[in-house]
């Protein structure tokens, strides 16, 4: 009578081969953590001591304190440059994109001489340093005789942060299918049907994320500001003028964590709302089956 083999006996992996296989995970979990630190760690600390009892940024804490706050939301000159900073940056997005996305559809979509010297002008702005187009409007507007307020520096925001949008849509459009766009002219669509109906919606996600960097870049701005202001100040420069005191500087803590956690939550939602869209992109053949219908009634 044949007899079963016993089963093999399970080796068990030594402690070293098991911590060589986990050093990958460990090593890359570091390296995020690393990376976190090293970006959010100057905001953390920024909004630690802006509830600190002492104009001093040391350690021990002297005390928990909110006055800061209290006079950051007193002080008038610090209300008109954030909101002068929203006014502008609001504007120059929403140009932004509108240029942009016409600018981007020719780009893309149509072929004409001197195409690649067109793009090749818009991607070369992305690479001149602010402080450079600061000193060139300053003298441009002075040239023309034109006093500087915030109109001129929402006119060179725009220069600046309409080429980065550009780029961004034209990256969306590059990857959208074309067979979209002439099957819905085929359907009776007209041009601006085919747009609003299906090309937007599948673009949604750069769009969402052109409009996050204009509006970053144009807030965040210093350089092109401080040129080109006037006697108008935006957030940057009111930091820049402002820290030249060291007793203002836990005013500026506080400012700035307020629009930092701002920021974040916007980004934050952008994000989710880029998710979204991105999803919802998804539904191009739905789209063209809505036109399809609306073309056949």
């Amino acid at each position: 009578m044949a007899t079963r083999a016993a089963p093999a006996a399970r080796v068990e992996p030594g402690l070293g081969l098991r911590l060589r296989r986990r050093l990958p995970g460990v090593a890359s979990w570091a390296l995020v953590a690393l990376v976190l630190v090293i970006l959010f760690g100057p905001v953390l600390m920024l909004a630690l001591f802006s509830f600190n009892d002492s104009s001093i940024i040391s350690l021990p804490w002297e005390g928990f304190t909110t006055r800061w706050y209290d006079e950051a939301w007193s002080n008038g000159q610090a209300r008109d440059a954030v909101v002068n900073s929203l006014i502008v940056a609001s504007l120059v997005t929403v140009a932004s994109l509108v240029l942009g996305i016409m600018a981007a559809w020719g780009l893309t979509r149509l072929r004409f001489a001197g195409r690649g010297f067109a793009a090749g002008l818009h991607g070369s702005v992305l690479v001149v340093p602010w402080l450079i187009i600061g000193v060139a409007g300053l003298i441009f507007f002075s040239q023309l005789g034109v006093a500087l307020s915030l109109q001129t520096i929402g006119l060179m925001h725009l220069v600046v942060t309409f080429p980065l949008v550009v780029a961004i849509i034209s990256a969306g459009l590059v990857r959208f299918s074309r067979s979209l766009e002439e099957a819905a002219i085929d359907l009776g669509a007209s041009q601006m049907q085919m747009l609003r109906y299906v090309v937007l919606p599948q673009i949604a996600p750069s769009l969402a994320a052109a409009g996050i960097f204009a509006f970053a870049w144009s807030f965040n701005n210093f350089e092109i500001s401080f040129f080109l202001g006037g006697f108008d100040q935006t957030f940057p420069v009111w930091v820049f003028s402002i820290l030249r005191q060291s007793e203002n500087l836990p005013v500026v803590n506080a400012v700035s964590t307020v629009i930092a956690v701002a920021q974040v939550i916007a980004v934050f939602g952008a994000w989710r709302l880029i998710k979204r869209l991105g999803r919802r992109s998804g539904r191009g053949d739905e789209t063209l089956s809505d036109l399809m219908t609306g073309a056949v009634r």
